[in-house]
């Protein structure tokens, strides 16, 4: 059988041995591991004869989580919109066909994947497959992504599904698994810098190494850089998202004129910083309708409190940006 060709200093199979979770042949106590770590699942055994045999190792470091697994059996997992993080995945051994929106992967030891935090999955786990697992969350990416583009994302990071391991690109992303595998493997009490180098190194070689709808940017060889006064704007924008400003605040805010202003947003952020503010908004709506819990208040008056007055464009806007409606959101 094909296996992945991992040379860290700790073998795959030994990968986070000390950090078992979980080990059962009941079906719904795999779900409910696989529940703490990932997010509501459906597990459905398709073969009655193919015994499964769960075994989770598992641990987190700052935004990160790794870890190694295996269910045994065939089994289909329905894990639904992840949501608030982004899955890679990478067999050490076995395959998975995994069904990501309109698009079928194969993952094996050849081909790794990422599946996106807003993309819906569908995942069908052959037997004997073991994989090794890495969770980031969907906040400490885009954080790094605008770290290394020097402003606010616009629309949501999408990751191309595969990660081809034989390529050169395949190649850097190994090594850098193997490193963090190593030292969450063997280093039991990991300072806080240390987490969180391997937390920045792991996100930042995401970022640069798996193609992405932002990678153009990032990879430019001559970057341009925005002048100050876009950047001023997008500060204003940030911290008075709240209030009614309009162009004219920006504009002197920003110690230009509107139709500068409009032209260096035109230039340095392919958008108008209207449309800017109204990005700004509406992630600021979403991650609102996030943290509250359903029933404790409606989606119109977030929305409104957000200068949101139409709810009709409001809603439409919603969904072209997060790819479901609000009130799904405010229902998680």
């Amino acid at each position: 059988m094909e296996q992945l060709s991992f040379r860290p200093v700790t073998a795959p199979e030994a990968v986070l041995a000390r950090y078992e979770i979980c080990r059962t042949r009941d079906l719904e106590e795999a779900r409910q591991c696989g529940e703490k770590i990932f997010c509501e699942n459906h597990l459905c055994n398709l073969d009655a004869k193919s015994s499964l045999n769960t075994s989770i190792f598992y641990r987190r470091a700052g935004g990160i989580g790794i870890g190694r697994m295996s269910y045994g059996g065939a089994l289909t997992i329905k894990p639904g919109v992840l949501d608030t993080f982004a899955l890679i995945q990478m067999p050490i051994r076995g395959e998975e066909q995994i069904q990501l929106g309109e698009q079928k992967v194969l993952c094996n030891p050849s081909m790794g994947t990422v599946i996106n935090a807003h993309t819906k999955s569908l995942i069908n786990h052959r037997p004997n497959t073991e994989k090794l697992i890495i969770r980031i969350e969907r906040s400490l990416i885009e954080q790094h992504c605008q770290q290394l583009l020097g402003r606010t994302l616009t629309k949501n990071i999408e990751f191309e599904s595969a990660i081809p391991i034989a390529s050169e690109s395949g190649a850097r992303w190994l090594r850098m698994v193997s490193w963090v595998y190593d030292c969450l493997s063997q280093d039991d009490d990991l300072s806080p810098l240390m987490s969180a180098q391997l937390e920045s190194g792991l996100v930042h070689m995401l970022l640069t190494n798996q193609p992405h709808n932002y990678s153009a940017e990032i990879l430019a060889d001559v970057p341009s850089l925005a002048p100050s006064f876009v950047k001023r704007v997008e500060r204003y924008i940030e911290d008075h998202a709240h209030e009614p400003i309009t162009i004219v605040d920006m504009a002197e805010h920003a110690g230009v004129s509107s139709r500068s202003l409009f032209t260096g947003f035109r230039r340095y952020r392919d958008t108008s910083p209207m449309l800017y503010l109204k990005e700004m908004r509406l992630r600021r709506v979403n991650e609102e309708l996030l943290r509250l819990s359903s029933g404790s208040e409606t989606v119109t008056a977030v929305a409104f409190r957000w200068g949101f007055n139409h709810l009709g464009h409001f809603t439409t806007d919603y969904k072209r940006r997060f790819g479901e409606s609000p009130s799904a959101t405010l229902a998680r």
